[in-house]
């Protein structure tokens, strides 16, 4: 059975309580590994570390030794790719071309892209007269906030892990993670990695455990952590933030999306379809970008509804390495419960199933999977809770609309911001709705391309801050000004 510890200043190590979980498959429910769960001592020291790195050999670095440095840990995850993509399914389950062609290349990218930002970012400076009419010169400088703490999800969680380690990294902080306890082999694997390419101790550590008075919590409550980065429910932002408040420290959080796919009538109907399919179901719709509403144009509303549930009902549940799999199960048996429940008030609240519902049938050996049916309901108002709250599983709602303006006010009428997908070949029309749509990122004719340089994040209860190129730089350094007298 393999053992997985905590990473704390350049070693792996058990929890001072010797306390481990068990991690479970979510294929066929084994228990796969037994975790070390970090007490509040274990978390002091990851943090006190951290700080030391800071004040330390990390800190006296210059930026060109930095990016050399993370130029390296990008390297040494593609040599070990293999390893990588392992780790993440048996992590997630989830079908082995996710992990190759997505999760664990942008894993990599996220420390490249930037490093670039840090080593090319400019800096501003502005002359200034003063009553003697010698002047006066102010340029601004960015140094690093410090420790951050850093507490990622299980849904893509090496992507989204190196997503903040990345440029916390590259700004010059040091960081203290707590993976989620269903995902914890990739974020431990770094640790190895770290090692490997000679990152200073203390610079990057691992704390393993959960949230409420375990590991999440002590971070996020410890006064030496002078930022916090968050991916996932806004519940747990909301909690994460009241404890941020003590100390004034900042916070940045993309948090739950309850996201609008807008098509035309005069889309590329294949196109769309195709997008609609991977926004719905990718991962398992266990994305925070996921598209659970879906407005169709009346015109082609019915051929829509019968296209996507043909695509959906065709997927093959198996496992990641089955080369005709491509569908995984969700990450627990809790989760799993959460969606069904979903699936449950649809029915009660009326929806007309179009596909899914349920369980599938899948092979004897992962009948205790974590598996669910993707599922598309037609015939919901708008005040029903499978379309208004985020369920983060295999599902969409489809409601046809007449005009532009009705779909707008749709795709508007929601607590959350994140994204939106617009489907037409009118592009005059799509700028037009893209401009209207109270979401951080909207997508016209194309789903979950992203240019790591541009700006990430979510508006209403979807977030708070923006993260990608020098946005992020916002976050993770501070900006002093110094002013010299000529």
């Amino acid at each position: 059975m393999q053992q997985i510890k905590n990473f704390i200043n350049g070693e792996f190590v058990e929890g001072v309580e010797g306390k481990y979980f068990d991690k479970h498959s979510p294929l066929d429910n084994r228990v796969i590994a037994r975790v070390s769960e970090a007490g509040k001592a274990d978390v002091d020291a990851a943090v006190r570390a951290a700080r030391a790195a800071l004040q330390g050999k990390w800190g006296s670095l210059t930026t060109d030794q930095r990016v050399d440095l993370l130029y390296g840990v990008a390297n040494e995850i593609t040599r070990r790719f293999e390893d990588f993509v392992a780790a993440e399914m048996a992590d997630t389950g989830q079908p082995r071309h996710v992990m190759t062609h997505a999760f664990i290349p942008r894993g990599a990218a996220n420390f490249k892209v930037f490093a670039d930002v840090i080593k090319n970012v400019p800096s501003e400076s502005f002359q200034m007269s003063t009553p003697d009419g010698r002047g006066a010169l102010n340029y601004a400088i960015r140094v690093p906030k410090g420790v951050v703490g850093v507490i990622s999800p299980w849904n893509a969680p090496f992507l989204l892990m190196t997503w903040k380690v990345g440029p916390a990294l590259a700004c010059g902080n040091t960081v203290v993670v707590k993976p989620s306890e269903e995902t914890p082999l990739t974020t431990t694997l770094l640790g190895e990695v770290m090692n490997t390419v000679g990152i200073p101790k203390g610079v990057f550590n691992v704390i393993h455990g959960f949230g409420p008075n375990s590991a999440g919590e002590f971070l996020t409550q410890h006064s030496l952590v002078d930022a916090i980065t968050f991916t996932g429910e806004t519940r747990t932002g909301t909690a994460i933030m009241k404890a941020a408040a003590e100390g004034m420290r900042d916070v940045s959080f993309e948090l739950g999306g309850k996201n609008a796919g807008i098509v035309f009538a005069d889309a590329d109907f294949d196109e769309a379809i195709e997008g609609i399919f991977r926004s719905s179901f990718l991962n398992s719709g266990q994305v925070c970008l996921g598209t659970e509403r879906v407005y169709v144009e009346r015109p082609i509303f019915e051929h829509f509804v019968q296209a996507l549930k043909a695509k959906a009902e065709a997927v093959k549940f198996g496992r990641p390495d089955d080369p005709n799999a491509n569908y995984g199960p969700l990450i627990s048996n809790e989760h799993r419960q959460k969606v069904l429940s979903y699936y449950a008030k649809a029915v009660a609240a009326g929806a007309t199933v179009v596909t899914g519902g349920g369980i599938p049938n899948v092979p004897a050996d992962l009948a205790e999977g974590h598996w669910v049916q993707p599922t598309i309901w037609t015939g919901l108002p708008e005040t029903a809770s499978v379309v208004r709250e985020e369920v983060f599983g295999p599902c969409c709602h489809i409601r046809p609309f007449d005009t532009e303006d009705e779909v707008i006010n749709l795709a508007n009428d929601n607590d959350y911001g994140l994204s939106t997908t617009i489907w037409t070949t009118n592009l005059a029309r799509a700028h037009r709705v893209a401009a209207r749509v109270e979401v951080g990122i909207t997508w016209i004719n194309s789903w979950f391309l992203r240019d790591l340089r541009t700006a990430f994040g979510g508006s209403k209860q979807s977030g708070i801050g923006r993260e990608g190129g020098v946005h992020s730089l916002e976050f993770y350094t501070e900006t002093r000004n110094i002013c010299v007298k000529l």
